[in-house]
């Protein structure tokens, strides 16, 4: 088995003919809903004058919809803040928490014994508790009794949107930011359970990215590049994508969150794609990019190993205490740096060019973001009214902790809207010589996305899949040499 990249992960071609189908250092072990239920209710009693324990927490997971007209359902996607509580991805759920006695309670669905013979047996009430970390399992049918019997106590929810029908929905106070912070917060690091699954969603991402670069024969469109990397998530267990995939080719690549995906990329050079698989509601999120004919042009190569070194310089500065808004602006000092010596920035010093936030023409976007059940997850303190363009779209604005998992994603484009736009600007035009731009039109834009654990002393990159040109190089001309007739033979 080949493997490529520099990390101690092996990246295989795809897990199809021994699938994984799931990390085996979680085999036997339960989804931690229990501890997770009683972080949160730290965090909340850190908000309640006197600690006091005289309440509930209760949420309703997500249920299936109907389109509208029709009989079929759109694509179920569970509720973040009920699976972390429970780790339960049955629609139709409830959960509670007693803070007193801290006992968690999963309510499962009433059994509908006319769709029985449509979809079978639904999970006992023993199956789901030998199954889920909880210390009762009760049917949706016992909800109002149980939320009765806590008496006097305040039972806190998020909303009451998929129950506010129902009777039980007026015993329960929705909207409180206390219950809202402390979810959000006990989200925000990782416990060991979640990293596995992180781990795993990244392995199975770094697979169909390796899939993807080296299938380019029969990769003629964008939409076929998205069809790759899905096809080797499903063969790998891996059924749904964290987000939508972004494929693009050439100029395409300069759009930031571009999810058409249906060009054809004949006569461009440049492929960006940013796409994760999602494992157990915990989301991968990685961007690679590579040239089409396995060759790196002068320009593409130029741009690749500034957004690089951007990356590299940023990576080091990862350990908990450190700012992430100090390493997002490190990261526009590094860009600034080498578009000086490119001939792009011009008539200044690297410390004016910063100052006029003229960088924000090329890298508009934050450094990166928190991630785990969400690709853009919770409790990162973002401030999108903030006047500083360097800094309003940064969506990770306090300090790193251990446990925290981010992305690493600076990039740089040649967008006309954006650069248009800069250039109005006075301030800002002076720097720019639109004769040295013009070269990079064609390249779109380059991002370089990976998943990063922050750990006691540092960190852990999470993504396996190579970074490095000529590794990169070697692996789309691999696909090349193998030829149409091969894949379309695997496939």
């Amino acid at each position: 088995m080949q493997t490529y990249g520099t990390t101690q992960q092996i990246v295989q071609q795809d897990n199809t003919e021994n699938p994984r189908m799931g990390p085996t250092e979680l085999e036997g072990k339960k989804y931690p809903a229990k501890a997770h239920a009683k972080k949160a209710k730290d965090f909340f009693l850190s908000k309640r004058p006197g600690g006091e324990t005289s309440a509930a927490f209760f949420l309703g997971g997500a249920d299936l919809l109907l389109y509208p007209y029709c009989d079929q359902t759109a694509p179920f996607r569970q509720n973040r803040y009920f699976y972390y509580l429970t780790g339960c991805e049955i629609p139709g759920c409830f959960v509670s928490f007693d803070l007193e006695s801290e006992k968690l309670t999963l309510f499962l669905p009433d059994i509908d014994y006319d769709d029985v013979m449509w979809s079978g047996l639904p999970l006992s009430i023993k199956d789901a508790k030998q199954k889920y970390d909880v210390d009762e399992v009760l049917y949706v049918s016992e909800i109002e009794k149980s939320l009765k019997a806590f008496g006097s106590k305040e039972i806190f929810t998020t909303d009451t949107d998929v129950f506010k029908s129902k009777s039980f929905s007026t015993l329960v106070k929705s909207g409180d930011q206390d219950f809202f912070y402390a979810l959000d917060e006990a989200r925000l690091t990782k416990d060991e359970f979640e990293i596995g699954l992180l781990k795993h969603a990244a392995l199975i991402t770094d697979n169909c990215h390796k899939a993807v670069m080296s299938a380019l024969p029969i990769e003629t469109n964008e939409t076929h590049i998205h069809a790759e990397f899905m096809y080797h998530s499903v063969r790998q267990g891996a059924k749904n994508m964290a987000y939508d995939p972004i494929c693009c080719a050439g100029p395409h690549c300069g759009t930031l969150h571009y999810v058409k995906n249906d060009s054809s990329t004949e006569n461009q050079h440049s492929i960006l794609i940013d796409a994760g698989a999602e494992w157990n509601c915990y989301a991968a999120d990685v961007t690679r990019c590579f040239p089409i004919s396995g060759e790196w042009t002068k320009e593409h190569l130029e741009i690749y190993n500034i957004v690089s070194k951007m990356q590299d310089e940023a990576m080091e500065g990862i350990k908990p205490g450190a700012s992430w808004e100090d390493l997002h602006l490190l990261a526009h000092k590094v860009l600034i740096k080498e578009f000086i010596k490119l001939g792009i920035f011009v008539n200044g010093t690297e410390e004016e060019i910063f100052a006029s936030k003229a960088s924000a023409m090329f890298f508009p976007h934050g450094l990166g973001h928190l991630l785990g059940m969400d690709t853009h997850d919770v409790a990162g303190h973002a401030n999108y009214s903030d006047p500083d363009p360097l800094l309003v779209y940064l969506r990770l604005r306090r300090p790193l902790e251990k446990g925290m998992v981010v992305t690493n994603e600076p990039g740089c484009y040649f967008s006309p809207f954006l650069i248009e736009a800069g250039l109005k600007d006075p301030s800002k035009a002076k720097y720019i010589d639109m004769d040295v731009v013009e070269k990079y039109w064609y390249i779109g834009g380059v991002r370089i996305e990976d998943d990063i654990l922050v750990t006691s002393t540092g960190y852990e990159n999470l993504t396996g899949i190579t970074k490095d040109p000529k590794e990169i190089s070697a692996i789309v001309k691999a696909g090349i040499s193998r030829g149409k007739d091969y894949f379309h033979n695997i496939v």
